[in-house]
């Protein structure tokens, strides 16, 4: 491996252990909680493509004619990522994106998908762009006077767009990264941030899932985001991970400055992942704690959820 990588990593490290052992792994013990990890992790997922489309749009020729961009063995290793993201295989078989294969296991699971789902409906149907395309475009905005998730949730339907504080902040961050145009800053967030974390952040979530039987197993409401868990650790664990990581080594080269910026990047994508962590945990002891109190059970909600519960879990959410 790349020396300049090794060196990367080891400045990383001691944020990276603390995503590791964040403690919204601990948090997550029950049907509910998982829900709530669902509903605001999805917005990592669908941001995840938007760092993958940059990168894509920056490293490859996507208009018509075609003229030839960069470096071919970039061309290679970015389009190679894409197609696994954007057209991987479901449970099924089938022909599927991540993102998509998530909103399936949010929905087999109970998980509310009507903000993030209406959210890209709207921006698929043109709604919310005229707002959201001068973020996207002009840099100048992202001074700190404006951000891609207060855009959204300031659109035409701003009841429906609202967004959690954790989350604003997390899809801010990813935005500005895109919006400075600098390709090693945004591989590098793609890299250190996204692909090379999931494996590691994904086994513990699997471990959790498979002590908690068949309310959350794979036989269970959660068999469609186990399948999801277990492909990303087998796809970015391995092909993925080893791929972004010679995207950055071609970017960088030997540029010390641009290794320092990939550097200080990488370690702000982990803080900006914990502080999405630290909204979840939140928002999960914010829900117990309402359960707790409308019943007086003194505890949260249990791994065999009952219908009530779920009624109640269905009400505290909205």
């Amino acid at each position: 491996m790349n020396k300049r990588i090794d060196t990367l990593k080891t400045s990383i490290r001691p944020v990276r252990e603390r995503l590791i052992g964040h403690p919204v792994y601990r948090s997550i013990q029950d049907p509910a909680a998982l829900r709530i990890f669902m509903e605001h992790h999805v917005y990592a997922v669908w941001d995840f493509m938007s760092l993958l489309k940059a990168l894509q749009q920056s490293l490859t020729c996507v208009t018509s004619p075609w003229v030839p961009v960069g470096s071919a063995n970039t061309r290679y290793l970015i389009n190679e990522i894409v197609v696994g993201e954007e057209s991987d295989v479901d449970e099924r078989g089938l022909r599927t994106s991540h993102f998509e294969l998530y909103l399936r296991a949010m929905e087999q699971a109970g998980a509310d998908t009507g903000l993030i789902a209406g959210m890209v409906e709207a921006l698929k149907a043109g709604r919310g762009r005229a707002r959201a395309r001068p973020i996207l475009e002009a840099e100048a905005l992202w001074s700190g006077r404006a951000g891609m998730a207060e855009v959204l949730s300031t659109a035409e339907t701003p009841d429906e767009w609202e967004l959690s504080g954790a989350v604003r902040d997390f899809l801010d961050f990813t935005f500005s990264t895109i919006a400075t145009g600098e390709v090693h800053r945004i591989a590098a967030v793609f890299t250190f941030g996204r692909e090379d974390l999931i494996p590691d952040m994904f086994v513990r979530i699997v471990e959790d899932l498979s002590g908690q039987g068949s309310a959350a197993g794979s036989k269970g409401s959660f068999g469609i985001f186990t399948y999801y868990l277990e492909r990303h650790i087998e796809v970015d664990g391995d092909h993925h991970s080893h791929l972004a990581m010679a995207m950055l080594e071609e970017l960088c080269g030997e540029d010390d400055r641009k290794w320092e910026e990939a550097a200080r990047s990488a370690g702000a994508a982990l803080e900006a992942r914990i502080r999405l962590w630290d909204g979840v945990v939140e928002r999960i002891d914010g829900y117990n704690n309402t359960y707790c109190a409308g019943c007086g059970c003194g505890g949260g909600i249990s791994g065999g959820e009952t219908r009530e519960e779920g009624d109640a879990d269905r009400r505290y959410r909205g």
